[in-house]
């Protein structure tokens, strides 16, 4: 089982892994916990997504940590790999998003994968449901979501990006990217369109971008990044060709399913400086409870 880890904005994020502050005893990051818990659910193969001048210093801070115990492979997401006919603007800098990131790996992945972010908790549970799914037997086109309980992926410094999902028979209809906060006791979700706000109850499926792919999603992808580019011809310097977007549509035109996998996890990440050290009391505690070793790697 493969795990796909999109960790090409890190360097940008951060201003160079080695201003990446550690989470764990040994100098774990938070995708440390996140392989640890794959290598425990089954996974054997974890696949980097990374900007290219980051590999070394990647290798040597992450890789050099786990190559004894899952199979490690590195693919790089590159500006100027992009559908022919279209030039990059002299301004762009950051990655085309997360659907671009995903399609760099078509020469290496060729199974059914987990895909996930690199500066995201996910939890053990997390890994186990995805796990049980890809150990099932499944068309090309059937895909899942580990759908997390909004109420467990939300931070007290502020609104969240999460998309919101609606399904029917375990099966998404529909994704609204939204921007979630609590607010005197309601969860507020302001979708990213403009559309009007609306409350949700705390067991609310979202997404995490914890997605479970075959490789038919190379396919699509391919054929959707060159409709991309073609829409955003006279907006290439901020455009984001990402994920979620590209599933939804997809649903919508019966091209793929998409099974919902809910998940009792809860979700830990830094959204905003004040929730490093919450972060890090969540990590620590669990620690401490056996949950995870005094050293990861060790």
């Amino acid at each position: 089982m493969t795990l796909v880890i999109m960790a090409a904005g890190m360097g940008s994020r951060f201003g160079g892994l080695k201003q990446i502050e550690p989470f764990g005893n040994d100098g774990e990051f938070i995708l440390d916990f996140s392989i640890y818990d794959a290598i425990n659910a089954g996974f054997d193969k974890v696949v980097f997504i990374i900007k290219e001048e980051n590999y070394d210093l990647f290798r040597d801070t992450v890789g050099k940590r786990i190559e004894d115990k899952i199979k490690v492979e590195y693919v790089f997401q590159k500006n100027e790999e992009i559908p022919e006919g279209y030039e990059i603007p002299s301004t762009r800098v950051k990655p085309w998003g997360t659907g671009h990131a995903i399609l760099a790996c078509k020469d290496v992945v060729k199974e059914n994968f987990v895909v996930i972010n690199a500066d995201d908790f996910y939890g053990r549970d997390a890994f186990v449901t995805a796990s049980k799914f890809l150990n099932e037997e499944h068309t090309s086109n059937e895909m899942a979501m580990v759908g997390y309980r909004v109420i467990n992926t939300l931070t007290e410094n502020g609104s969240v990006k999460r998309g919101v999902c609606e399904y029917e028979n375990n099966y998404l209809t529909k994704l609204i990217e939204s921007s979630v906060e609590k607010v005197n006791g309601e969860i507020i979700c302001t979708p990213l369109d403009g559309s009007k706000s609306f409350t949700v109850e705390e067991n609310t499926l979202v997404s995490m971008n914890m997605l479970i792919f075959t490789p038919l999603i190379f396919d699509i992808l391919e054929k959707e990044i060159k409709e991309f580019f073609e829409k955003n011809k006279e907006n290439l310097e901020k455009c984001e060709f990402l994920i979620p977007d590209v599933v939804y549509k997809n649903i919508l035109n019966n091209n793929i399913t998409v099974k919902v996998l809910d998940t009792t996890a809860k979700w830990y990440g830094v959204t905003y400086k004040e929730d490093k050290e919450g972060v890090l009391e969540a990590i620590h505690n669990m620690i401490d409870a056996g949950n995870y070793p005094e050293k990861l790697w060790k």
